[in-house]
């Protein structure tokens, strides 16, 4: 018996209880990771929710972790028993002592990189590496905007766009998380709970505004989003934490300057083991270079997990939160 996190009707963070569960050893083309700290993202919440559909219930939660793999399936020849792994796609369960998932979603953890970090890093760099390098390839000189720029998304994302030589505005909602965004290397950072995000944008490019905007918070940012762009800029949607997007006109991206748009997904660019394996070794090098520095911020016991959601969902966290089981 292992223990899991487990839901068995949508709602609030009450409705998680850690289960002891018998772990079903791996089919043929899957693999059993025994985890050492497993990540904690927004996306956890919208399936504990409701507003992400679980396939059944009782449902397991999370998609990324880093371990040592325990068993394998038949079929699998890439990984044996004792790698060292890591993961951030695949079935949910990966809030668990142990969790089985298909190999081709795992890949090899260098030696120089802890399970803290690595679990604190695949979902949320993936996520950085497809935003700044494939939906937009950011080639160094841009202006773009980041929301929630302190967060675990954003807080790569300041380091990464520094890298790149491109100028990132931050929004953030307290001056404690305007200096971690710019230790992190934003160019500037606006407090949206006591600025005008657009106004502010047009200050700071002098007219021009930004070539790419990049908006993980959804209903409540959508419009304004679009007025800091420039003229056939990029509006990147990727996450709705504040609600999803509805109801939009498509005709308004002809009104504010033929304006492109676009709701990316880690899934659907790491669709192959192949773009899998190369995304996460950019991911890999841009940490073991030290160009990017994982802020784990929040640990908490894998029986806390609840407390952990709330306190993501609550803003009140900054880098990664990972539970340790």
């Amino acid at each position: 018996m292992v223990k899991r996190v487990q839901f068995s009707h949508t709602g609030g963070s009450e409705v998680l209880e850690l289960a002891d569960v018998v772990m079903a050893d791996p089919g043929p083309g899957e693999v059993r990771i025994t985890n050492h700290a497993i990540g904690l993202n927004f996306i956890d919440i919208y399936f504990r929710t409701g507003l992400y559909p679980a396939p059944a219930l009782p449902s397991g939660l999370g998609t990324e972790g880093a371990g040592v793999v325990d068993a394998v399936g038949e079929g699998v020849t890439h990984l044996k028993p004792g790698d060292r792994v890591a993961y951030a796609q695949g079935p949910l369960g990966a809030y668990a002592e142990q969790h089985v998932l298909p190999a081709e979603k795992v890949v090899p953890l260098p030696d120089g990189i802890g399970f803290d970090t690595a679990a604190g890093a695949m979902l949320k760099g993936l996520t950085v590496q497809y935003l700044l390098r494939q939906t937009y390839p950011l080639q160094g000189g841009e202006t773009i905007l980041f929301h929630a720029a302190a967060g675990g998304v954003g807080s790569i994302a300041c380091q990464w766009a520094r890298a790149l030589g491109v100028k990132l505005i931050g929004t953030v909602s307290s001056e404690e998380k305007a200096q971690l965004a710019k230790r992190n290397g934003a160019w500037a950072t606006i407090d949206y709970s006591r600025e005008d995000v657009v106004e502010r944008v047009r200050e700071l490019t002098n007219g021009r505004m930004v070539d790419v905007v990049y908006d993980s918070v959804g209903k409540d940012t959508w419009l304004t989003s679009l007025d800091c762009l420039k003229p056939r800029g990029l509006m990147v949607s990727f996450g709705n934490a504040s609600g999803p997007v509805e109801g939009v006109n498509i005709g308004i991206l002809n009104q504010k300057g033929s304006l492109f748009a676009t709701r990316p997904s880690l899934n659907g660019y790491a669709d192959t083991p192949e773009r899998l394996q190369t995304m996460a070794a950019e991911l890999f090098e841009m940490i073991g270079s030290g160009k990017v520095e994982i802020d784990i911020a929040q640990r908490y016991p894998l029986a806390e997990a609840g407390a952990a959601q709330d306190a993501v969902a609550s803003r009140k966290t900054t880098g990664s939160t990972i539970l340790l089981p």
